[in-house]
């Protein structure tokens, strides 16, 4: 089969969205495949704060839209679909998709991750997932936040530095490192931290359509514990269920393992973004690995 593209890009969030500008920018043909909403996780988020040019903050929708339309600018098509795998054909990469197959002389996999959800009451509407996206909202009022281990611990004592006060709410115990655990420990004797162990949250509660507190039970008693804010920190799952039965390597996680040049296991294919191991997790980060991994696929370009 013949290539009708230069680059698929599977995914549509930040990673792919950068992608696509810079290979638009060296005259590839590109296509982004996108199975729901156009810039990803990022789409969510009621306010950003910490991304370089926007002073005031900008809506995670509103700079989806912005990125959007400069890879489109810049060429990029856009294709609806769910990606259910990717198989070498001679020297390019057959991507199967549920609405048609495509075939492009590279692939980059920028499907990203999604927060875990803990599935209570009241979370979809409430719960937080990103210290660093929207901390600043509560600065000086209590935060509840859910979760015991390392990224938990390590949001906690980030928060702690924002809050009036952190009530961390573990179902058994916390599960940190020993250094993690060290810091905690001091913010505790501080009083900027309580620790809940062995509380497991029901319901995340709303009084006049405002959140009030997680009412939570050690099993022994229940009650409902004030805040003013709360956030879930149960890790990240990696978009990559497609990607179980091709060449592409995962680690223990699932998330993508590549080399230095972002290269996968499988020949013609990259990674970029929150998909692939290793990554900090935050839009700045992925629209980097985004570009490098272009610039990448260029220079294989070159010396083919």
């Amino acid at each position: 089969m013949n290539s009708n593209y230069d680059l698929a890009i599977i995914g549509a969030g930040p990673a792919a969205l950068s992608a696509a500008v810079y290979s638009g920018r060296y005259g590839m043909k590109s296509v982004l495949i996108e199975q729901k909403v156009i810039g990803g996780q990022m789409a969510t988020a009621d306010r950003v704060d910490n991304y370089m040019g926007f002073p005031e903050g900008i809506s995670g929708l509103e700079l989806a839209n912005h990125m959007h339309q400069q890879a489109t600018r810049f060429g990029a098509e856009v294709k609806i679909g769910t990606v259910t795998g990717l198989e070498n054909i001679g020297n390019d990469v057959k991507v199967h998709i549920d609405t048609g197959d495509i075939v492009a002389k590279t692939a980059l996999i920028a499907t990203g991750s999604s927060y875990r959800h803990i599935g209570i009451d009241g979370e979809d509407k409430f719960a937080h997932y990103c210290a660093t996206c929207d901390g600043a909202f509560y600065k000086n009022k209590n935060i509840i936040t859910i979760g015991g281990a390392n990224s938990a611990v390590q949001e906690a004592l980030y928060l702690s530095t924002i809050a009036r006060h952190v009530t961390m709410l573990v179902r058994s115990y916390v599960k940190a490192d020993q250094i993690l655990r060290d810091k905690l420990n001091v913010e505790i004797a501080n009083g900027k931290i309580s620790l809940l162990e062995g509380w497991r949250p029901l319901a995340m509660v709303e009084q006049d359509g405002n959140f009030v507190g997680v009412r939570a039970t050690n099993e022994m008693n229940e009650q409902l514990i004030a805040g003013d804010g709360v956030f879930v920190f149960a890790g990240q799952t990696p978009s990559s269920d497609f990607l179980h039965n091709t060449d592409v390597q995962l680690d223990d996680n699932h998330y993508v393992l590549t080399d230095r040049e972002l290269h996968t296991s499988m020949a013609n294919v990259w990674a970029a973004g929150d998909v692939r191991s290793g990554t900090a997790k935050q839009i700045v980060s992925a629209t980097a690995d985004g570009a490098q991994a272009v610039i990448n696929i260029h220079k294989h370009f070159r010396e083919a």
